[in-house]
């Protein structure tokens, strides 16, 4: 009986640590699944940001080109550092750029963000009380998707657009969302 209550401590340790190495090989804590992969995008249905930018929605999603759909704030500090990312990423061709203005706190604060930092998207949508933001499961501003042709969500990025995360996430993402879309 002794023997069995020496043993306990040693095998409770030898379970602890078998989770705790196995969760080492598990996904990032960081990296939080989305149920949108490889499902339609989320309805959109908002106004435009303003008289400047045209809206968009879900239908212009599926118009047979891949699309890229950031979620941004002019409130957001990872935004502002993201923004050159953006403007290159609009820059080179065949690549469209739309974007969701999260839930300013001052009329006029998008418009004013984008005139300083440059606008990199062809599209605008108001997300003022935040509910689309709630459909496509945003966490919190920055976050990225890219959409096929066909309107299907095929990656999400979470935070801010990294030059390495450009590189190494985003455009690979969007070339496989046009393989995809075949």
């Amino acid at each position: 009986m002794k023997r069995l209550l020496y043993l306990l401590p040693v095998a409770g340790f030898f379970v602890l640590a078998y989770f705790l190495f196995h969760s080492l090989f598990g996904p990032p804590p960081d990296q939080l699944p989305s149920a949108l992969i490889d499902r339609p995008a989320p309805q959109i249905g908002l106004g435009p940001m303003d008289d400047k930018t045209p809206a968009f929605s879900r239908a212009d999603l599926a118009s047979g080109h891949v699309t890229v759909v950031n979620f941004f704030a002019s409130w957001c500090v990872p935004c502002r550092m993201e923004a050159p990312q953006f403007m290159a990423l609009a820059a080179m061709p065949g690549i469209t750029v739309y974007g969701v203005d999260y839930q300013e706190k001052k009329p006029g604060a998008g418009r004013a963000f984008l005139d300083q930092m440059g606008n990199p998207f062809s599209r605008i949508v108001a997300d003022t009380r935040g509910r689309v933001a709630i459909d496509w499961g945003v966490y919190g501003v920055p976050e990225t998707y890219v959409v096929d042709g066909k309107g299907i969500v095929r990656f999400k990025l979470v935070g801010g657009l990294t030059p390495s995360a450009l590189k190494n996430q985003l455009l690979p993402a969007i070339a496989q969302a046009r393989e995809k879309a075949r």
